[in-house]
């Protein structure tokens, strides 16, 4: 019998072949951690490190970048500090290189010449009560993978709203409109889910992008119908929001849930785990792979992410707070969710905002929104 050599060629197809599959199932690893094991409170990798030039009363001077010339009010984090920073004050001497925004206070910590320092659309740090002055209680809700901590804000109404948070946030980041909701009578449970500090670790320690953590959000829509709750609100952020669509679908006590608020929704995986891998630095030859290595890793499919959003599937009215300067997660699928369902989704679109920010570019007009939603839900 002829035994047959290889050839250089063929062994060198092999070869890349070989170190092509490597490379991407590593760039899929890589890329899907920027998402998958995403730290609460921790930036997401779309957000740049800026630098600390000079403080005074009532100003800080940042590096110029399109981040630090946002409109609104943001959450300034550094390496153990915090503070709030309001809008551009333009009329302020400053180099090219930098920028001067009101400093409206410094939470802890304190802001050094030289600090390292990321936007954030968190501006409250603690809790109800330390940040907002907000009687509440400290609760556990009971979900399948062990006890969830969460803030249970008391008010007049039976109709309950639920915040859930998204991705490099925590429940903190809610209490930007915790006020407002307040004002208007709306009691209000503030979830920790599966991943956060205090919450149940996730079996495999991932994040799933809410297809396994909306099941925590259903744990407390059954927590608030027990104690009192005839109707809730589900309000989510990121991946937060697409929780609540899931809760909306699956949930035994949907028929409890009268409306959804959606900001900054992540409706497509594919999108938000190419932008996040390419934050990452992944070479453009290699995204493709990336994404599906990545969502191999969590359990997520193409098909399941247009479930999440199907407009048919909708049966209640829906806010979605969106912008087209949404890096993370694109506001196409929002749109097209809004036109495709326009007697029950309303769209109110935000410029100048990044993902899970619609609230800070412009708290007054956001609120003002909201009220006009929720109003005929009261």
């Amino acid at each position: 019998m002829r035994t047959v050599k290889p050839t250089t060629a063929a062994l060198t197809t092999a070869l890349t072949v070989a170190v092509a599959g490597a490379a991407g199932i590593a760039a899929g690893r890589f890329a899907g951690d920027a998402a998958l094991k995403t730290s609460p409170g921790r930036p997401l990798p779309t957000e740049p490190r800026l630098t600390v030039h000079a403080t005074a009363a009532g100003r800080i001077v940042l590096t110029r970048a399109l981040a630090s010339q946002r409109p609104g009010v943001y959450g300034l984090s550094g390496d153990g500090s915090h503070a709030v920073v309001g809008p551009l004050l333009t009329a302020a001497p400053h180099s090219a290189d930098t920028v001067v925004r009101r400093l409206e206070r410094v939470t802890h910590g304190t802001l050094e010449p030289g600090d390292k320092v990321w936007f954030t659309p968190g501006v409250h740090v603690g809790d109800p009560g330390a940040a907002l002055g907000l009687d509440h209680a400290d609760v556990e809700v009971p979900g399948e993978l062990g006890a969830l901590p969460a803030w249970f804000v008391p008010a007049a109404r039976d109709t309950w709203v639920i915040t859930v948070h998204g991705l490099g946030t925590t429940r903190e980041h809610p209490m930007n409109v915790m006020e407002f909701l307040h004002r208007h009578q709306f009691p209000v449970l503030g979830l920790a889910y599966r991943g956060d500090l205090g919450a149940p670790r996730s079996p495999d320690g991932l994040n799933h992008l809410g297809e396994t953590e909306w099941r925590d959000l259903d744990a407390a829509i059954r927590f608030a119908v027990r104690y009192g709750a005839e109707r809730v609100v589900l309000y989510g952020w990121s991946t937060g929001a697409t929780m609540a669509l899931r809760a909306a679908q699956h949930s035994a006590l949907r028929d409890r849930i009268s409306g959804l608020v959606l900001d900054s929704p992540v409706l497509s995986w594919e999108t938000t785990l190419r932008a996040l891998a390419t934050a990452r630095r992944t070479p453009g030859a290699l995204l493709p792979l990336a994404v599906r290595a990545a969502q191999g890793r969590a359990g997520l499919g193409g098909h399941r992410a247009e479930g999440a959003a199907g407009p048919a599937r909708l049966t209640v009215p829906t806010l979605v707070l969106h912008g087209p300067d949404d890096t993370v997660a694109p506001w196409g699928p929002a749109r097209r969710l809004a036109a495709r369902r326009p007697d029950l989704v309303t769209l109110h679109t935000v410029h100048g905002a990044p993902h899970g920010a619609m609230w800070n570019a412009d708290p007054t007009a956001y609120e003002e929104v909201l009220r006009r939603f929720l109003t005929p839900l009261m």
